[in-house]
């Protein structure tokens, strides 16, 4: 049986919150379980160097993130699951395609002409500030997935464009030097559950408006207590439709929760009852998972060595692969 490859890479910046885990986490540990697929999931802690310079964010994360998978249920034995830094012949594979990687290329990726353009607009130099980090993200990106000959990997709308960079990459490679790398295609999670924060926006660290995923049970009442809501009093019917507060029930709930959710709030359900009720339905889901989080987060041995497992079965794989671009572009053996 042919299996497909999928790749998906986990940047080592932040903590997990209530929509990474609806929206990412949780549907791709379901994913891997389908045998069909050989799943790969690495933390980019090289493509965190790119836009943080506090390197003990950079280990936390590394743990709590790595912690939150495990805990989760993904099964590093059945999947390959490792730190980016573990596998050196990624970063080896990186400079090989730099090497026939066209400038011109990398001259349109957005995230580079987006920083420019702030720099022409605030008066400075074009390239103030901007690293040779962010200029070659994408070849890096593109390295993680063609290192494993990667045919899907789940990415948002945001990084179609690096996805169809390391097309192009590989296709340059290949047609000089021979068909070593597969062609990666996009997923885009256009159907992923988007999960509203605090005030009704996206969740996101960037509005300030997340629920962190490993909060104490006491701590996650109070934050699903702050849910911004109207001013209908008990006994108003109330518009599902409107605010976050059910589209975050919505997202943990089963079909039937859902329609009893959706009666109540025609039937006039008193704010503080609802959040109550999100809360435990939440909480309910989560509480399990907590305290395997908790107990790894407290023990990063055992996720260290988690992580080095991953990369001894992704390095196998790896260095077959890395043998053969070597040799494609002759670096080999005198003898």
């Amino acid at each position: 049986m042919t299996q497909t490859t999928v790749l998906t890479g986990i940047t080592t910046t932040g903590t997990p919150h209530l929509g990474n885990y609806v929206g990412a986490i949780k549907p791709a540990i379901r994913a891997s379980r389908d045998a069909q697929t050989a799943s790969f999931f690495f933390l980019a802690d090289y493509h965190a160097l790119i836009k943080c310079e506090d390197p003990e964010r950079v280990r936390q994360s590394t743990l709590e993130i790595a912690a939150t998978w495990l805990a989760l249920g993904l099964d590093p034995d059945a999947v390959t699951f490792y730190r980016q830094s573990d596998v050196p012949e990624i970063t080896e594979l990186t400079w090989i395609l730099t090497c026939s990687t066209a400038k011109g290329l990398m001259n349109r990726a957005h995230a580079y002409k987006a920083a420019v353009q702030d720099n022409v607009d605030a008066g400075e130099d074009p390239d103030h500030a901007i690293t040779m980090g962010l200029f070659s993200y994408p070849v890096l990106m593109a390295a993680d997935i063609l290192m494993f000959n990667a045919h899907k990997v789940p990415v948002g709308r945001d990084q179609v464009q690096h996805l169809e960079m390391a097309r192009d990459i590989a296709a340059r490679f290949n047609h000089r030097y021979g068909e070593l790398f597969v062609l990666p295609e996009a997923v885009v999670e256009e159907h992923v559950a988007t999960l509203p924060g605090h005030d009704g926006r996206k969740m996101s660290k960037s509005y300030n408006n997340t629920i962190p995923l490993w909060l104490p049970e006491k701590k996650l009442r109070k934050s699903i207590m702050k849910i911004v809501t109207n001013s209908l009093e008990p006994g108003e019917p109330k518009d599902p439709g409107e605010g976050a507060l059910f589209p975050i029930f919505a997202a943990f709930a089963s079909a039937d929760q859902r329609d009893e959710m959706r009666r109540a709030f025609a039937d006039g359900i008193a704010w503080g009852q609802a959040k109550q009720q999100v809360f435990e339905l939440i909480n309910d889901e989560l509480s399990d998972a907590r305290e395997r989080y908790e107990a790894l987060v407290a023990d990063p041995g055992a996720v260290e060595a988690e992580l080095k497992k991953g990369a001894e079965k992704a390095r196998a794989s790896a260095g077959a692969l890395l043998d053969k671009v070597r040799a494609a572009v002759g670096i080999r053996s005198l003898g």
